[in-house]
């Protein structure tokens, strides 16, 4: 079976939170059994006791170098799994047509998401429409935030982002299908509404 963006996406998504319950469960145990010594509550001997004693002369040296060798890759390693995870998965280009002979035809993805935008962000009660196009040039997908007015029909403009804006792009990019997932919420309404004079 092949494997799609979107799997990767949820089974990397699935092993980042597996990996940070393995390390949040290891810290909160080992804080907790530090909490319980520190306490005495396994025994005043161990409560009492040294935590470390560290080595003087050429052991100590060596032993300070060991923990720099150690700990500068795991904070490097840590600081690119933190980056990773600030990674929007927004696609640069698009592939409009690929010919595996004579390579493939593109398309910024700035371009197709401008356009998509301003198409949406000109429908009757719409205040601003930001999309994004994600996971691969290859299988794109597409996310769309709308802000609506408070009274704006939201079944007539899905039906009219699905049958004008999204086949406008889909036809652009030569797709038969753009998965898409909408998000929509609404303007409040002022507080204090001023009313027209009569």
């Amino acid at each position: 079976m092949t494997e799609t963006p979107a799997s990767t996406a949820r089974r990397t998504s699935r092993g980042n939170r597996c990996g940070l319950v393995l390390i949040g469960a290891a810290l909160a145990a080992a804080g907790a059994l530090a909490l319980a010594a520190g306490s005495g509550l396994l025994g005043r001997r161990l409560a009492d006791a040294e935590v470390y004693s560290w080595p003087s002369g050429a052991a100590g040296t060596l032993l300070s170098y060991g923990v720099v060798a150690v700990a500068v890759p795991a904070a490097l390693l840590a600081l690119r799994w933190m980056i990773v995870q600030g990674r929007s998965g927004t696609v640069n280009r698009l592939v409009v047509e690929a010919d595996s002979g004579r390579g493939a035809t593109e398309m910024t993805e700035g371009a197709a998401r401008e356009a998509f935008e301003e198409a949406v962000g000109g429908y009757d009660g719409v205040r601003r429409a930001r999309a994004r196009v994600t996971d691969s040039a290859l299988t794109p997908h597409l996310r769309l935030d709308l802000t609506l007015d408070d009274d704006a029909d939201v079944a007539d403009l899905w039906r009219r982002v699905r049958s004008e804006a999204l086949a406008d792009l889909r036809t652009a990019l030569d797709r038969e299908a753009l998965p898409t997932v909408i998000r929509v919420s609404t303007t409040a309404p002022p507080k204090n509404p001023r009313r027209a004079p009569e």
